[in-house]
């Protein structure tokens, strides 16, 4: 039995606006702005950048917040990085980075497409409730840009740090660590295990350790792959995600949402085609 969940409307919603919001993750443009700030290394100016409109968070606070990550590289990052930068600069330097990235990337489709998608895209946010959702809150928090492409990124951000901390509240709530959520992930085929771990940092003892315990509670077989237990409750964490991302889908109403699934569509498209946003990607995002 496959493990994928059903592609429900906020899914499609995340999928299709996320390439917009991963571009402060692939292009160089925010990587030039943290060096420049003196952030030493890719992920110290990725959990400042991130974390920013939060204030100097300290380590186990962003770990709270970014639980898949190994705890060991992002103490690496922080509080080391407020003493190079404030938040203030690097929240200002990243919206500024990622805006002229998307100016560069996006493909032309005109001023108004992408005036009527940031619209659509800040209406959907104004229906997103913000209870154990720390981190979209904060996103939210940020002073809307003046222009169009900055607008756009925004919006696309707290939408999908809304939906990201509900994910937090799934994994938490089916009684998985973010390793042990990220074994499941790469259980399913969709993201490699390869690029999971290095990407988030984890040791291969720390891996075997959690792979153990998913195949001590019935999760995994002994070659770490989906027993119909684990299957179901992959899904079922993907279902309660999908449930948590609904108040913006319901905010714009299932005719705004398809709008702005098609709108969004070619600008993500050309991101991926263009090879700035690789897939597979550790996000899990699929080519729209």
């Amino acid at each position: 039995m496959s493990s994928a969940p059903a592609p429900t409307l906020a899914r499609r919603f995340w999928e299709t606006i996320e390439p917009v919001h991963a571009v402060a993750y692939f292009a160089p443009e925010p990587i030039e702005a943290a060096r420049a700030l003196g952030l030493i290394g890719w992920w110290m100016g990725y959990f400042a950048g991130r974390l920013a409109p939060l204030g100097a968070v300290r380590a186990p606070e962003a770990n709270a917040l970014c639980f898949a990550f190994a705890p060991s590289r992002v103490a690496r990052a922080l509080p080391d990085a407020w003493a190079y930068s404030t938040p203030e600069k690097v929240l200002d330097t990243r919206l500024g980075a990622v805006e002229s990235a998307l100016t560069r990337t996006l493909p032309a489709v005109g001023e108004r497409h992408l005036t009527r998608l940031a619209d659509l895209l800040e209406r959907a946010v104004e229906g997103c409730g913000y209870e154990g959702r720390a981190l979209a809150a904060g996103w939210a928090g940020v002073p809307r840009p003046d222009g169009v492409v900055g607008r756009l990124w925004l919006a696309s951000t707290v939408l999908r740090e809304h939906r990201g901390d509900g994910h937090v509240i799934a994994v938490a709530h089916a009684g998985l660590t973010g390793l042990e959520a990220g074994l499941t992930h790469a259980a399913t085929g969709n993201v490699p295990r390869e690029l999971l771990q290095s990407t988030r940092g984890w040791t291969d003892a720390q891996w075997e350790q959690a792979r153990r315990r998913l195949v001590a509670r019935g999760l995994l077989d002994r070659d770490s792959r989906l027993t119909k237990s684990g299957g179901a409750l992959r899904r079922d964490v993907e279902h309660a995600t999908d449930r948590l991302a609904a108040d913006p889908v319901t905010r714009l109403g299932e005719d705004g949402v398809e709008e702005a699934i098609r709108l969004a569509a070619p600008l993500s498209r050309h991101l991926v085609d263009s090879g700035l946003i690789p897939v597979p990607n550790p996000i899990g995002a699929p080519r729209p």
